[in-house]
């Protein structure tokens, strides 16, 4: 079985495959303080509960926009799982051509996104990826990674509207009853998710000028789905993406 593990600047998200199948996945919190020893007890006791046996895990795919966590977990999959994960990196088959100005500057995560959808959804495409950023990735009809956008994610803006103003609480990021929000929590959950729902309606139909009417829109992230359901502009909801490209990438070296 393969293990993936996509380390982001808020989730660590972890799936295991057999053969082509997903089966259990996982998301935890990034924590920049955790030592090797911890993250290896950790990925060991959420395999042993889906009752997976280590030794059935034959590899390992790892892609990482954490630099610090990278060796650490790699670290952790070495002495506890008994493999060197493979690392998309330079050097690492893709099978995607990056056309971004300077490639290295380019996360890996969105590399393995378009990897993904080159092999399993075909170009032209938008990739909006609801991570730390909101990410919006060009992918040409020849699959190649043109570039894109980034944008600060829903939970920084929720989180800075927090720390900066004085009378705004924290809250929850769920549907409002209007748009026109008749209390304090309403009116931020209606900026939050009905101003990101406009940000990404505007972005696709610019993208869509660039790629081609034919241009599919696929959501990835974890708040994907939330925006997804406010909009009509989303073809494909991709919750695992990442994961589907690190098993592709993984096959791709072998």
């Amino acid at each position: 079985m393969l293990l993936t593990i996509d380390i982001g600047n808020t989730n660590i998200t972890l799936g295991l495959y057999d053969g082509e199948t997903l089966g259990p996945r996982w998301r935890l919190a990034t924590n920049h303080e955790r030592m090797p020893d911890e993250y290896g007890l950790q990925i060991v006791g959420l395999l042993e509960h889906s009752r997976c046996e280590l030794e059935s895990i034959t590899g390992i795919c790892l892609a990482s926009v954490v630099p610090p966590l990278t060796a650490n977990i790699t670290q952790a999959c070495r002495d506890y799982l008994g493999h060197d994960p493979l690392v998309v990196d330079a050097g690492v088959k893709t099978g995607v051509r990056i056309l971004y100005e300077n490639p290295r500057a380019v996360g890996a995560d969105r590399i393995v996104d378009a990897a993904a959808v080159q092999r399993l959804y075909g170009g032209p495409a938008c990739v909006v990826d609801f991570g730390t950023g909101t990410t919006f990735d060009g992918i040409s009809a020849d699959g190649d990674y043109l570039g894109g956008a980034i944008a600060p994610g829903i939970g920084i803006a929720a989180e800075a509207l927090f720390t900066r103003a004085a009378k705004l609480p924290r809250v929850d990021l769920k549907r409002p009853p209007s748009a026109i929000g008749r209390n304090t929590t309403h009116a931020m959950q209606s900026g939050l998710l009905f101003g990101y729902v406009g940000l990404v309606e505007g972005m696709v139909a610019r993208f869509r000028a660039e790629l081609g009417p034919e241009m599919k829109t696929i959501a990835t992230g974890g708040l994907g789905e939330i925006v997804a359901r406010e909009t009509d502009v989303i073809d494909i909801i991709a919750p695992w993406l990442t994961l589907d490209g690190l098993r592709i990438i993984w096959e791709l070296n072998q």
